[in-house]
């Protein structure tokens, strides 16, 4: 096995990585035993969101889609990296380097972690426990890449002041040692007693030659024999390592209650609507191939929330308080959900941040108890004008008080298209209210209802740029065909879907190369608060063409042309497309 006199910058980069990896396996496991809130990447995560501007989490939504905080998260451990190898190679020139930037890694963890909404005391021990069993790993490490206790052997060290004294008798021993074994016995004694002040990392020096005060300091073992870097033991341990940290890491996801939750979200029996749906019309979906179908299928239903970790709540566990400006502050749990009289029906959800012929909307049958009820019940006071939600995981969203109570089937939903919510459409319970944006209705996860003012509190988006209030635009798209797609002249189907919930859709447009516009056929549908399809016949001639469609909805509003972006109240102008006849 080759031996080298010096442990080389790449192996306390590994060292650190994989000591770091430890680190926030530990850390992920004591979470998951604790509270997996208190995970530190997740929490360092959640800062970076709350601190995103709109333009860039624009840019992150229409570049990554659904998978934004998969990248965030991979960015953050990424960097994570960067820094842990970093302090590996600190630790080679000083180990009690590496051990400061562990703990100044462990401080920004512990601060991220603290600022979280409902943060206590303990949520501190998860990344208190993890630093230190990652500063035992680098130690561990370290030492086995030189073949011994690494901290005892640290106090072998030359100090600098002795290094001008004893450099001819270093680079004698060094000179004369082979390079498959230890080096004679010819350097001085006074090495072994000297202070701990000298790393493993070598200079541009090759190895048994002397070195300079200024270029190294001499390291050599206790017994004065310089120090071997041993490559396969390393390697074994960084092996070791990464097991553990792989084992702890699945671990403390599984104690996390992501199985749990699962686990209770099947067991739950929904209970019959009080106010069942009435039956679908004929003629909501043409069953055009390529056109969004009317009710979107649970596992194709859009996400976009600020959750880098789905909450995994406890239906037992979950209670929901309606408190603020009422006379009659109320607390409900699951199960007194369940018993009151709920009600289903068909409300289609779009986000803000949908661009232009965006895909985040969603047609579903929900299924909840009416908020307006469970307000009657607390007894609004005068001047309230707000309800000022809040999920499990702390984010807030602030919806008008009068949306909720003008008749619309604004809902405490617990089901989707006849199943219990999913969790990560919010089981166990969440709302659904119609005609507004989801950032300032749809909370997932829903816990807290204080009903408040405008002027008086604030939900998330709002000091981030976003609106106050977000009525949902008039607007269309075209679903088929798609953009860019090459077509065989003669007739085809253009068909999309248009929206304007809780005003409905009156008519669709569509016009090709800037000709006239062209009435679109409609689907049926059950209410105003859904979208609904539209299509037209189009006899394709042969060359390139664009295709736009506007709609116009029950008020007599026809969307704008004004093209704007999603920030600060909703994106709006006409979807476009081309396409290449053959």
């Amino acid at each position: 096995m080759q031996r080298n006199n010096v442990v080389p910058a790449w192996a306390g980069a590994l060292a650190g990585v994989v000591a770091g990896a430890v680190a926030l396996g530990v850390a992920q496991l004591v979470a998951g035993l604790l509270n997996p809130k208190a995970f530190p990447v997740v929490a360092v995560g959640n800062v970076v969101v709350d601190n995103t501007p709109a333009w860039l989490k624009e840019f992150a939504i229409s570049t990554f889609g659904s998978n934004d905080k998969t990248v965030l998260i991979a960015g953050v451990l990424v960097v994570l990296a960067v820094v842990a190898a970093a302090i590996g190679v600190l630790a080679l020139r000083r180990l009690r380097y590496g051990l400061v930037g562990l703990g100044a890694f462990g401080v920004v963890g512990i601060a991220a972690v603290m600022t979280r909404p409902g943060a206590g005391v303990f949520d501190v021990v998860p990344t208190l426990v993890g630093v230190g069993v990652g500063a035992w790993a680098l130690t561990w490490l370290l030492a086995r890449a030189v073949g011994e206790s690494y901290g005892e052997a640290g106090e072998a060290s030359y100090d600098s002041s002795d290094a001008s004294s004893d450099a001819s008798a270093w680079g004698s021993a060094a000179s004369s040692a082979p390079d498959s074994g230890p080096a004679t016995s010819a350097a001085p004694a006074s090495v072994s007693s000297a202070p701990a002040s000298a790393g493993l990392l070598s200079d541009e020096s090759t190895p048994g030659e002397p070195a300079s005060e200024a270029e190294r300091p001499a390291v050599m073992r206790a017994g004065a024999e310089p120090y071997s870097f041993d490559r396969r033991r390393l390697l074994g341990g960084v092996a070791g390592g990464v097991a553990a940290a792989g084992v702890a890491t699945v671990v403390g996801r599984l104690l996390g209650g992501s199985q749990e939750a699962e686990s209770a979200r099947v067991a739950v029996a929904l209970p019959k609507p009080a106010v069942p749906v009435k039956p679908l019309p004929q003629g909501v979906d043409f069953g055009i191939n390529g056109l969004s179908p009317f009710v979107t299928k649970n596992r194709d239903f859009y996400r976009v929330d600020t959750a880098l970790i789905v909450p995994r709540v406890d239906p037992q566990q979950w209670k929901l308080r309606i408190h603020g400006m009422v006379d009659r502050p109320i607390e409900l749990t699951y199960a007194d959900l369940l018993k009151r009289p709920l009600t289903e029906e068909y409300v289609t959800l779009t986000c803000v941040s949908n661009e232009v012929g965006g895909e985040y909307i969603g047609n579903a049958r929900w299924l909840g108890a009416r908020m307006a009820d469970l307000l009657r019940e607390a007894g609004l006071q005068p001047g309230a004008d707000m309800l000022l939600s809040t999920s499990d995981d702390g984010f807030t969203a602030g919806t008008p008080v009068d949306v909720v109570m003008d008749g619309r089937d604004a809902l405490f939903a617990i089901a989707m298209n006849g199943q219990v919510l999913p969790v990560e459409h919010g089981f166990p319970v969440r709302q659904v209210v119609p005609g507004l944006y989801g950032y300032v209705s749809a909370t997932k996860w829903v816990v807290d209802l204080k009903v408040t003012r405008f002027d008086q509190d604030e939900a998330y988006w709002t000091p981030r740029g976003w609106s106050a209030k977000g009525p949902i635009k008039t607007e269309s798209r075209i679903d088929v065909p798609k953009d860019g797609a090459s077509l065989t002249a003669g007739r085809t189907a253009i068909a999309g879907v248009a929206w304007a919930q809780h005003t409905g859709i009156d008519a669709v447009e569509v016009r090709v190369d800037r000709g006239e516009w062209r009435q679109a056929k409609l689907a049926q549908v059950p209410g105003p608060d859904t979208w609904r399809q539209w299509s037209l016949e189009w006899d394709a001639t042969s060359g390139q063409h664009t295709i736009e469609v506007r709609a116009t909805d029950a008020a007599g509003h026809t969307q704008t042309e004004q093209q704007a972006p999603p920030a600060p109240d909703g994106a709006s102008g006409w979807h476009s497309i081309q396409v290449k006849v053959a």
